[in-house]
């Protein structure tokens, strides 16, 4: 089965399609001046027109990573997370503090969904 992918660059795709499954590249914000709720809901909205491109949609998530360079802010990152996720579709999903690419950015989240 062929794999597709979606918004290819030198180093990565954003997307890759295989066998019905939709897996993303871990979405970051482009406004890196907003606070972590700021920068959740951007990354959101990044995944979810990801997702449309790809057939999918946030009610089909099958897991989901969320990283974020202060753990002092998952109440804000889930307070944006619980406004975006759909009531009875919330995915499996790990949330962990790590060393982002750069310092700037707050909240890098990852999602592998099911195509319609």
């Amino acid at each position: 089965m062929a794999v597709q992918r979606l918004h290819v660059g030198k180093r990565l795709s954003e997307v890759a399609i295989h066998n019905g499954t939709v897996y993303l590249a871990g979405q970051v914000p482009d406004d890196t001046s907003q606070d972590v709720g700021g920068q959740t809901r951007e990354v959101l909205a990044h995944i979810d027109r990801l997702l449309a491109e790809a057939g999918s949609d946030k009610t089909l998530i099958l897991s989901c990573q969320i990283y974020l360079a202060n753990i002092k802010d998952f109440v804000a990152m889930n307070a944006a997370w619980d406004a975006w996720v759909p009531a009875g579709n919330t995915p499996p999903r790990a949330t962990v503090e790590a060393l982002l690419a750069r310092p700037e950015v707050l909240v890098e989240i990852v999602i592998v969904a099911a195509q319609k």
